[in-house]
């Protein structure tokens, strides 16, 4: 337990540049106090004190904004970073070394049974805002960008930008850190795409429409033969 505790007590030191010192990190960090007080509340859920544990994880949601249902698994290492707002289904499983930002849902779609909820590998980041809803997995390394919606399964080293999200980078080492401003947004793309090509079938148009003017008239026959310019 310990042992957890100061894994998770490295990891906002670690990658908050808020957290000056461990005193103040261990009193002030709200994030950290949400897992602190998930440890005890899943133990006892593991045994199936269901109602105790729901009582330490509302005290905890009261005490820190942060709702991590008592059944969801939580690694070491792991960073809530301004947690206010960020839901944790109680079938969702997360990696050591995940960073999660204020306003995150790992939740379902209500369309399964079981487990519903996804399951975060190692060191993977999840941007302000986002959703990530159903129960696949979302591969070691991966980073989602804030305000995206996740459907489906994000492979390692991977990121994911957009509504519904789309992966828009793979790579086999090690990525750098999120930057949450200057990704490339999928559906901005594509219309691109489409404005470019509707520029051109309006150019083929217009060349059309001009080689058909400059052809001089050509006479037409009507049923009874007579021809007429």
């Amino acid at each position: 337990m310990f042992e957890s505790l100061r894994k998770d007590l490295n990891a906002v030191k670690e990658r908050d540049p808020a957290a000056r010192s461990a005193l103040e990190t261990l009193l002030l960090s709200s994030g950290l106090h949400a897992i602190m007080l998930h440890r005890p509340a899943h133990w006892l859920y593991q045994r199936k004190h269901y109602l105790s544990a729901r009582m330490i994880s509302q005290a905890a949601r009261f005490i820190t904004g942060i709702e991590i249902h008592p059944g969801a698994k939580i690694g070491t290492g792991v960073l809530i970073d301004h947690g206010m707002g960020v839901v944790i289904g109680e079938t969702a499983e997360v990696g050591d070394g995940c960073t999660i930002y204020q306003g995150v849902t790992l939740g379902g779609t209500g369309k399964d049974k079981g487990k519903r909820h996804p399951t975060l590998g190692k060191n993977v980041t999840v941007g302000c805002g986002a959703k990530v809803l159903g129960p696949f997995k979302v591969g070691d390394g991966a980073k989602i960008a804030s305000n995206a919606v996740v459907l489906e399964p994000i492979p390692a080293d991977s990121t994911a930008v957009g509504v519904p999200a789309r992966v828009v980078r793979i790579c086999g080492q090690k990525p750098p850190a999120l930057d949450h401003v200057h990704l490339p947004d999928p559906v901005s793309q594509e219309l691109c795409r489409m404005q470019v090509r509707l520029t051109r079938l309006e150019r083929r148009l217009q060349e059309m429409e001009k080689q058909n003017a400059a052809e001089p008239a050509k006479p037409q026959q009507d049923l009874t033969g007579i021809q007429k310019i």
